[in-house]
């Protein structure tokens, strides 16, 4: 039997109709799947400094440094050591991540903008920065969330990030490996054993 126009039109519109919910399953399945086998700390979408959409799992197969940082503390020199870090190890597969946070005595007060400014003209930061987040309390980001339930060695139970430039340590294969105190300076013997020990896994 031959279709008129409308009717050609019809079916080709039920067609689509039919197929486009399989599609957005099929669609969904894949989402879902490529979730699964991301890990759980780089399962996250950030807003890098520039405002820009990041996906963690990005990293994937690195190794992992995030410290919440912030310009006007008594720790924000440690910006120099994690810039260090950055440059000695980066193509060994270190990832240095600034997550800036004005959680602790209003010290990163500033917009975006003004925290990179700040970052590139006084330490020359080259290592991705990220949008200010929220690192403690019942409004902290689903990252944070996650890093401070984890149970986190060498000796530092979860909980809540004690202040600014604390940092956490994440393995090639995207587990919690370490989590060192704002104390413990970027280029501190525990903490730099413990990301070239990282790094020497394959």
């Amino acid at each position: 039997m031959k279709l008129n126009l409308h009717q050609s039109i019809l079916v080709t519109l039920l067609a689509a109709l039919v197929v486009a919910p399989l599609w957005a399953a099929d669609a969904d399945e894949s989402q879902k799947k490529e979730n699964s086998t991301v890990p759980a700390p780089l399962n996250f979408t950030m807003k890098n400094i520039d405002g820009e959409d990041v996906k963690l799992s990005k990293y994937q197969g690195e190794v992992i440094l995030m410290v919440n940082v912030a310009s006007k503390c008594g720790a924000t020199p440690q910006y120099a050591g994690l810039q260090k870090l950055h440059e000695k190890y980066h193509d060994k597969g270190l990832a240095v991540l600034g997550f800036p946070s004005n959680d602790f005595g209003g010290q990163e007060p500033g917009s975006e903008a003004d925290i990179e400014a700040f970052c590139q003209k006084n330490y020359g930061v080259t290592f991705d920065m990220f949008s200010k987040v929220t690192v403690k309390g019942d409004s902290k980001c689903d990252l944070y969330k996650l890093l401070t339930t984890t149970d986190a060695p060498p000796a530092v139970a979860p909980g809540e990030v004690g202040w600014n430039f604390e940092k956490f340590l994440i393995s090639r294969d995207g587990k919690v490996v370490g989590r060192f105190k704002t104390g413990v300076t970027p280029d501190a013997e525990p903490l730099v054993k413990a990301i070239e020990a990282e790094l020497a896994k394959k």
